[in-house]
């Protein structure tokens, strides 16, 4: 009997989103692998955060064995993907689950007259030829078998409704969420067959650093309506979202996107 605790890697784990997933995760029952580019000291704070939600369902009478990890890593770089797995497989055995969030705004918002090569490459390496071939590196591994007893395995992408509507001033991150989209719908068509979920989950305006630039902007928008909902979306909302996709609560879903935008893409008079 396999009694350890389910395991998922969350890439861009160190803040924002992320952190949301891993903790929404540790509060489902999972371990969880924190990826981060940089930020050592917020990882960190994302374990903590992690270890506190763990500790609040031992205490509830769910059974321990959850553990959680930091490991450096560039998603966009080939070597630190396979460097990242190694470390991952090393401390858990196997993975369960695969949450592709890490990703980059351009470093200027500019007009797309005036958008270069170079921050087009950048944000599409990270946004979109990273999570896209980190997750072919992991389905490489759940095809050849591993140590562990077979369990449900997922992966789920985190994309933006700037998959669906245009930002002039960022183009190449729109371009980068509409491309990873459509990898949601390749790896769902390729792996239904061995019984691997994929899922994406698009988020609409939110609360996180990424934000913080434009933050009067939109808080008059979504006073005017803009957001159904009368308010900007939490990385506690994606964590909700992803956490009960991975809790096999959705298991004949393939492929399918969850908004997560407070009711932004609704139609209306």
């Amino acid at each position: 009997m396999n009694d350890q605790a389910p395991a998922a890697l969350v890439t861009g784990g160190s803040r924002g989103l992320g952190r949301g997933v891993a903790v929404a995760l540790a509060g489902g029952g999972f371990s969880a692998a924190i990826c981060y580019r940089s930020d050592e000291p917020a990882a960190r704070q994302t374990l903590e955060a992690c270890c506190r939600k763990a500790e609040e369902r031992m205490a509830a009478g769910a059974p321990p064995g959850q553990r959680f990890t930091a490991h450096r890593a560039d998603v966009a770089s080939a070597d630190d993907r396979q460097r990242l797995l190694d470390e991952v497989h090393a401390e858990f055995g196997a993975l369960d689950a695969l949450v592709n969030n890490a990703g980059i705004a351009p470093r200027r918002r500019d007009d797309l007259i005036d958008a270069t090569e170079e921050s087009f490459d950048e944000v599409l390496r990270v946004n979109l030829s990273g999570p896209h071939f980190l997750t072919q590196a992991v389905a490489r591994r759940w095809l050849a078998g591993d140590a562990r007893p077979p369990r449900p395995r997922s992966v789920v992408f985190v994309t933006s409704i700037s998959a669906e509507y245009a930002s002039t001033t960022r183009g190449e991150y729109c371009i980068s969420k509409a491309g990873l989209s459509m990898s949601r719908e390749l790896w769902a068509a390729r792996l239904a067959e061995e019984r691997i979920a994929v899922y994406e989950v698009r988020p609409g305006i939110m609360r996180t650093d990424m934000t913080a630039a434009v933050t009067g902007k939109y808080d008059a928008l979504i006073a005017g309506g803009l957001v159904p909902q009368r308010r900007w979306g939490t990385p506690e909302d994606v964590g909700s979202a992803v956490a009960a996709l991975l809790s096999g609560a959705f298991p004949f879903s393939q492929g399918t996107v969850i908004d997560v935008d407070g009711g932004f893409r609704l139609k209306r008079l």
